[in-house]
């Protein structure tokens, strides 16, 4: 396999097309990503539609989408008159959530944002709690973006992840390999101790089939 980099942008174009990409640990063990999930509507499960919107109960107020991704999500908000923002780091991702109607921005996620300490809810779908392998860091950055009362949710592994995994992980298609970064796993067990150390705390978990959504407010 030919090793370069296959970057989000790259992914995104695949997943919009409904092509196939993987992701490989250091280990070796590759798996297939969600794209279908990512993508939403008819490339997704009727049981990832379903989690989606128990994702997504509560969210009635202002809320900024971290790592967007094509946009799913943001533009469910925006549909049904929730203000939302996307955020994403793949020019592609935030092309995709725009031409699906919402509002999204080609940003890196710590970087300065609109209404930074007033947004109502604050969302990590798909994992992105683990962005960089800094579970912390990311929750801490969530925390600064809310208003005192706001609410973070956060999607996070079922209970056979035990406690937080960090790893290396690389993006696959057919012939090209990228680089590695740094991810991390947080079990739905471990939440409340990665909550507390970014001066959070959990008051809820909602669940649909084998997926996780923990919610967060200041502690």
């Amino acid at each position: 396999m030919r090793r370069t980099d296959v970057s989000t942008d790259l992914l995104m174009r695949r997943a919009s097309a409904g092509l196939p990409c993987w992701v490989r640990d250091a280990r070796g063990t590759r798996r297939p990503l969600p794209v279908g999930r990512w993508m939403g509507g008819d490339a997704s499960t009727l049981s990832d539609r379903i989690a989606d919107r128990v994702m997504l109960t509560g969210c009635h107020g202002a809320t900024v989408d971290l790592g967007c991704g094509p946009g799913r999500l943001t533009a469910a908000l925006v549909s049904a008159g929730v203000t939302a923002l996307g955020v994403d780091s793949s020019f592609t991702a935030v092309q995709l959530t725009i031409r699906r109607g919402g509002l999204a921005l080609h940003r890196d996620l710590f970087a300065p944002l609109p209404r930074s300490g007033h947004w109502d809810r604050v969302l990590l779908a798909d994992g992105n709690i683990g962005i960089g392998g800094e579970p912390v860091r990311i929750l801490s950055r969530a925390r600064d973006l809310l208003q005192p009362h706001g609410i973070v949710i956060a999607e996070v592994d079922p209970p056979t992840t035990t406690g937080v995994r960090h790893e290396l992980l690389r993006w696959e298609t057919e012939h090209l390999a990228g680089e590695w970064f740094a991810w991390a796993s947080v079990g739905v067990a471990a939440v409340s101790g990665v909550a507390r150390a970014a001066g959070l705390s959990v008051t809820d978990v909602l669940q649909h089939a084998n997926r996780y959504f923990v919610r967060m407010e200041w502690a």
